[in-house]
């Protein structure tokens, strides 16, 4: 694929890390907070420009068991928070200083891998589902249930359908026994930054509107995967914005940087 084919997914990791790294910068943030993302940006941006997915359906489902395993891994040996009800959440899996959230570094690709293979589309959104409801991570359950919506929106098939209305009612579970603590400039962005600068919080809002766009629109897939991946963001944004989530992208933190890349640079997967 030529590389000019492939810059709409770029623009649409780039707009938000950049214009959440800008706010970070001018709002007081750790400094390391936006050069993080920027680093994530760099090593994601190159794989969206040269990557290409697994092209046999073995190393398929090996990308998806590894991913599976990250989400389970945290569950078993990831740091502990402790929710507003006193129960044990466990989404983050640690890599050296940092805390890898994996819902958000894996759902990206798992929303491809569904789309591209509708005989396993249901099986690839509730194996993570599953995954999610251990930690438990509502944000991960919005994503791959609107993930689904944007599947089931183009497919029409009727399994898939269920398992978003399954990840719906336990993505609202999951929301009841896992709010953590707010940490600024990585949970509930927006909303914090709306009553700081109001200018700023509509750049931030603009930044992944532009996006969702672009993931719907605009990027170099058939309409099933933009619409599933433009459903994982909005999955995700739509949590943060209800409670104290991880706000993809324009917020501190690699895990959706990487993962939405990981997602884009896929190409040269056959559809079944």
């Amino acid at each position: 694929m030529p590389a000019g084919d492939r810059v709409p997914s770029l623009l649409a990791l780039a707009i938000p890390v950049l214009t959440g790294a800008a706010w970070m910068a001018l709002a007081g943030a750790p400094a390391s907070w936006p050069l993080v993302n920027i680093g994530a940006l760099v090593l994601a941006g190159l794989w969206v420009m040269i990557g290409q997915g697994p092209h046999t359906s073995s190393s398929r489902h090996i990308l998806a068991l590894a991913m599976l395993a990250a989400m389970l891994a945290a569950v078993w040996v990831g740091p502990v928070v402790q929710s507003a009800d006193g129960h044990a959440v466990r989404r983050w899996f640690p890599l050296g200083s940092l805390a890898i959230h994996t819902g958000m570094l894996t759902v990206p690709a798992f929303a491809m891998l569904a789309a591209r293979n509708r005989p396993l589309a249901p099986f690839l959104l509730l194996a993570p589902l599953l995954a999610a409801w251990l930690q438990p991570d509502a944000a991960t359950g919005f994503a791959l249930t609107f993930a689904g919506v944007g599947i089931y929106h183009v497919t029409k098939d009727w399994r898939v359908g269920a398992v978003c209305a399954l990840g719906f009612f336990a993505s609202i579970a999951m929301a009841l026994r896992g709010e953590v603590p707010v940490t600024p400039f990585v949970e509930r962005v927006v909303v914090d930054t709306l009553f700081a600068n109001v200018l700023a919080a509509l750049a931030l809002a603009a930044a992944l509107v532009a996006s969702f766009v672009l993931l719907l629109n605009a990027i170099p897939f058939d309409r099933t995967k933009r619409f599933a991946l433009a459903g994982t963001l909005f999955g995700f944004t739509v949590a943060s914005l209800m409670s104290t989530y991880p706000t993809p992208l324009i917020g501190y933190g690699a895990a959706p940087i990487l993962g939405f890349g990981l997602a884009l640079g896929l190409h040269g997967i056959p559809q079944r």
